[in-house]
């Protein structure tokens, strides 16, 4: 399945600058493997090395970290030569062997026309360290995420659709009605599916939504999991109660976290650690409360105030119980408002975007505001045709952006200096795509 990342693979492997070893991470089963896998067509060789199924393989990095005694190595265990630009050294699950990690600084600095990369969960690359340093500056950081919804339309054979639906948002103009309802269609199944890779494929096979389900318990399952791995008994516990408490968190009118619904008492001195750990693994986005309108978003942040979204709205759907026949028929009220902003969320987290919402006194409240080419730009989310709100107005009142978006179930448009955004379309908000 196509992945947008693969464009920045192909420019790393053709560029004539010093290349960097990369180091691609994200959060369990987003699909990095596959990713590189495929990528690695384009090579005539791929040496595949996997610190999981192959463990006896890190002892060639306990002597030297060398480049030329670990080719040599390499050489000698695949019975063939590594070609630089021709041959492709993948090392997965990179987390398991940090020496391996290490070692990257050394092609970057003394064999920087091999081609190297790094795969591993984003837990263990970023937190799981316990002997040997990060090669800072000397690798290029990839992140990769669970499909969004334009590369779920791929996945589905409609990348006409997914065309039209840029073409028009480029244009500010109303896609065909049959189109619009047509992406809604794929956008309500992309709500329940979501983005995870095996459940895309479960889906496909015979396009029937409920597949994809089994495949998301597993993943969900596969997350608890780590958090026995990488964590205490008592700390496992803490996290596990803070994810728990995600959908109720989230069906509040106010979606602020409050650790009181983890816990009666909670505080973040009990269950702080327990949300960085989430955030860490990638199984969690924070979004982060700011007071004022205006530029560095950084700068105007509440740290005590925050939503938290999961890192995939067809988990959230399945964690949370929704029926998904309600889903597709329109007739859930109390929580599509939360599953329209989780999406929103990831959409956002995707293209690059770090989430802030605002609040003034808890009498208007903006879903996102982002930061865009050097503007404040407030988004407010909608999950359905009522896009009546008197927040936008009060913040518009008080921080003179430049234009507003306002994503709802409605064609494209611009009025009174609201950019009104389908939902579907959600994907399509770039850093440089206003």
């Amino acid at each position: 399945m196509k992945r947008k990342l693969y464009q920045e693979l192909t420019e790393w492997k053709n560029s004539k600058q010093v290349r960097k070893p990369i180091v691609l991470y994200g959060a369990r089963q987003v699909g990095k493997t596959h990713l590189i896998k495929e990528f690695g067509k384009s090579y005539k060789d791929v040496f595949y090395i996997n610190f999981e199924m192959n463990p006896s393989l890190i002892q060639d990095f306990e002597t030297d970290l060398s480049p030329v005694y670990l080719l040599n190595k390499f050489e000698t265990y695949f019975g063939k030569k590594i070609i630089p630009g021709e041959s492709l050294i993948f090392f997965d699950e990179v987390q398991l062997c940090e020496r391996a990690l290490t070692s990257l600084k050394y092609f970057c600095e003394n064999a920087p026309e091999y081609h190297v990369i790094a795969a591993g969960s984003l837990l263990g690359v970023a937190i799981h360290r316990e002997k040997y340093s990060f090669p800072v500056g000397k690798v290029r950081l990839l992140n990769l995420y669970a499909f969004d919804f334009e590369e779920f339309l791929w996945a589905c054979n409609h990348e006409l659709l997914a065309q039209e639906i840029r073409k028009c948002f480029q244009a500010r103009i109303h896609m065909s009605p049959s189109l619009h309802q047509l992406a809604l269609e794929m956008y309500k199944n992309y709500l329940i599916v979501g983005g995870m890779p095996e459940a895309i494929n479960h889906y496909l096979l015979e396009k029937r939504l409920i597949d994809a389900g089994n495949i998301q318990n597993n993943i969900l399952n596969s997350y608890i999991a780590d958090m026995a791995k990488y964590t205490t008994p008592a700390e496992t516990t803490k996290i596990l109660a803070c994810f728990n408490s995600i959908p109720a968190q989230l069906a509040k009118d106010n979606r602020k976290f409050q650790y009181k619904v983890v816990q009666k008492g909670g505080s973040a001195t009990i269950f702080g650690a327990s949300l960085d750990w989430l955030s860490a693994a990638g199984i969690i986005a924070k979004c982060q409360k700011v007071n004022q309108g205006v530029l560095p978003l950084a700068a105007q942040q509440e740290l005590g105030h925050f939503k938290i979204f999961m890192n995939d709205v067809g988990l959230l759907v399945l964690k949370s119980g929704v029926n998904a026949h309600d889903l597709l028929s329109d007739n859930i009220h109390s929580y599509i408002g939360a599953i329209t902003e989780n999406y929103a969320a990831n959409a956002l987290v995707t293209n690059g975007h770090a989430l802030y919402y605002w609040e003034s006194n808890s009498l208007a409240e903006i879903d996102f505001v982002i930061q865009l080419e050097g503007k404040i730009i407030p988004i407010e989310v909608k999950s359905n045709l009522r896009v009546k709100s008197r927040s936008l107005s009060v913040y518009t009142s008080k921080f003179k952006p430049a234009f507003s978006i306002r994503v709802s179930a409605k064609h494209f448009g611009f009025e009174n200096s609201i950019f009104s955004i389908p939902l579907y379309a959600m994907f399509c908000i770039e850093s440089r795509s206003m």
